[in-house]
């Protein structure tokens, strides 16, 4: 699974970033309030008074999965530009001067979504919200630092894809999982098109993607409704539509009909680990809540048939799995890495049993209940953030839900019976429809 999905499918699947969490808003302290501006642009504000501190995300729907064929890398390297210079700021100053106002900033780029974040103290937002607005229709890219940037781009695939055997291995996984649609292409690009990317190829995809109507506003911390909306008006709401904007357009996932397998070895790797790996659904599907029960149960943690069975038993030294929904489809994923003595045959036929047991048994009354309160701690625990709730939103948002059908998730997870479990595990794990992996030391 690519890193960048790792930290998504966390993002979804708990809701957490690392550090212990503060006393829980009581009642609907934290309700979430929209409005949307003349502009078509969406905002979500996440209430959270604890503290004087405010989290602003812009989301784009727009992700490396809308690049053209030769083109990937494109979303990723224009989110590199968007530091650079505007009309009224030189290049390198919007980081230095959230920096000098006691903020963080940060920005992701994922298939389905673009995002640029900060978190800064609530008295700053209304100058960190000029900023962003300023580069919404003011970028200024030159050459002279476009060009440097591109180089940026492809030292950070080095280090996080080509000298990680994992990732290398994930990227070949999706090419098979996701053949002929756009999330079969890495985010990151692959390095001889991101090679090849110019000027021209980042102010196109700015032209025909980055505008109001196209954004989506989530602010989330020491604010309400009442309170963004004069500065949202005042400065997101005086940026004109672009009325030309790119509207998305993608093929169908189609669900792989036969077994396939990647297998990469490399001498960094010391021990073997071998994945399978289902396509799933997408955000907001029915099965989505049953698959997230059925997918904790079976080998989610501590409790889980896998751990009990291969850790605890002995056999594995890691054990676990999810189910991780995006945009268009989702994965279904269980991963194990043997222990030392005990074969990758073996350890993928002990898992097999296990999982065609469940799919034959479904949970126990224990196991649902289990698994199911663990989910909802966690949903507890994602209020408790407030850059988790604003991810946890963004994510939902710009995959087309609305803010009844996000609330609705904790009860759907509730509502959830073994049935219901059974009955979708089947459906996405039951025949060869699933891409094995391998990711090994070299052969001696």
């Amino acid at each position: 699974m690519p890193e960048l999905l790792r930290a998504i499918a966390a993002v979804l699947a708990a809701g957490i970033l690392s550090g212990a969490p503060a006393t829980a808003q009581s009642g609907n302290a934290w309700a979430p309030e929209s409005f949307t501006l003349s502009n078509g642009m969406r905002a979500v504000v996440l209430p959270d008074h604890r503290a004087p501190v405010v989290t602003h995300m812009i989301w784009y729907r727009v992700g490396s999965a809308d690049e053209a064929p030769g083109k990937s890398g494109l979303a990723h390297f224009l989110e590199h530009l968007m530091f650079k210079a505007t009309k009224t700021r030189p290049a390198g100053e919007y980081s230095k001067i959230v920096a000098r106002n006691g903020g963080q900033d940060n920005a992701g780029t994922f298939y389905d979504f673009t995002n640029y974040h900060f978190r800064v103290a609530k008295d700053r937002l209304p100058l960190m919200m000029r900023m962003e607005a300023d580069r919404m229709v003011n970028l200024q890219l030159a050459d002279a630092e476009v060009l440097p940037e591109r180089g940026v781009v492809q030292e950070e695939r080095r280090q996080n894809v080509d000298s990680s055997p994992a990732a290398i291995l994930d990227e070949m996984v999706y090419a098979k999982l996701f053949a002929g649609h756009p999330y079969a292409s890495p985010v990151i690009g692959r390095m001889e098109e991101v090679a090849k990317l110019t000027r021209a190829d980042a102010v196109a995809w700015y032209r025909t993607w980055y505008g109001p109507e196209n954004a989506i506003l989530v602010v989330s911390g020491d604010m309400t409704a009442a309170e963004l909306k004069p500065l949202a008006e005042d400065i997101y709401g005086r940026i004109p539509q672009r009325g030309d904007l790119k509207v998305r357009a993608w093929p169908a996932v189609k669900p792989t009909g036969e077994v396939a397998e990647v297998v990469f070895r490399d001498p960094k790797v010391s021990q073997s680990t071998w994945s399978r790996n289902w396509l799933g659904v997408k955000i907001g599907h029915p099965d989505a809540a049953a698959l997230q029960v059925g997918m904790q149960v079976l080998a989610g943690g501590r409790t889980s048939r896998f751990y009990r069975e291969l850790i605890e038993g002995g056999k594995a030294v890691m054990a676990h799995g999810y189910s991780s929904e995006m945009e268009a489809a989702g994965t279904l994923s269980i991963n194990l890495t043997p222990t030392p003595g005990i074969s990758v045959e073996a350890i993928r036929g002990a898992a097999m049993v296990i999982t065609n047991r469940f799919l034959d048994q479904g949970p126990t009354a224990q196991e649902l209940a289990r698994a199911k309160s663990l989910l909802a701690a966690e949903a507890v625990f994602r209020r408790d953030n407030q850059v988790g709730m604003a991810n946890w939103y963004g994510v939902m948002l710009t995959a087309g839900q609305s803010l009844d059908q996000i609330a609705a998730f904790d009860a759907r997870v509730a509502s959830v019976t073994a049935a219901d479990v059974k009955a979708a595990m089947a459906r996405y794990l039951l025949g060869p429809r699933y891409v094995d992996s391998l990711l090994a030391p070299l052969k001696p």
